[in-house]
């Protein structure tokens, strides 16, 4: 239970990308900083109040959905950092449902249409960002793949309390 802790939602990459993409955020992430592995947010601060109904859409949207495809583009600049972009209609089509139910409880950055991505760096100076985007950058190719679930956690500061996750089965 998150008790009073704003509430994580995540789309969970496929294993395989889940561990490649992690290991680029151990590489270049700053080390005192990097307490996740590599993740996809969907939702930053839904309200805790709200777990229970939560719980229900999303093991209601797992049940119906078969894995969502996706899609690594590239290298996104972050100006401080770098994150692997993403595309996939189908998981930007679950958000849509998702923010459409809890419209009037969602943050201002929450209520906006997500620009999915994992964050490999960030918080580094603009220097070392431009270094490793002309580093990584010829080197992540495109590359399509299956998100395999949602996940919630409860943010407490640090490192996100896992709450539960729910793999996609339609």
């Amino acid at each position: 239970m998150a008790g009073d802790a704003p509430l994580i939602l995540t789309a969970d990459l496929a294993q395989d990308m889940q561990s490649w993409a992690t290991a680029l955020r151990d590489r270049h992430f700053p080390p005192e900083r990097n307490h996740l592995k590599a993740h996809v947010t969907l939702f930053h601060a839904l309200p805790p109040s709200c777990e229970s109904e939560i719980r229900d859409a999303l093991a209601a949207i797992a049940a119906a959905n078969a894995p969502v495809a996706g899609r690594l583009e590239g290298l996104m600049p972050l100006g401080r950092g770098n994150a692997l972009k993403l595309t996939s209609p189908g998981m930007v089509q679950i958000w849509q449902d998702l923010a459409d139910h809890f419209h009037g409880l969602l943050t201002p950055q929450d209520g906006h249409r997500p620009r999915l991505h994992v964050t490999i760096q960030n918080k580094v100076t603009a220097r070392e960002a431009k270094e490793l985007n002309a580093l990584l950058g010829p080197q992540i190719l495109p590359r399509d793949f299956r998100f395999r679930g949602l996940s919630m956690h409860a943010y407490r500061g640090g490192p996100w309390n896992h709450l539960k996750s729910w793999s996609f089965r339609g």
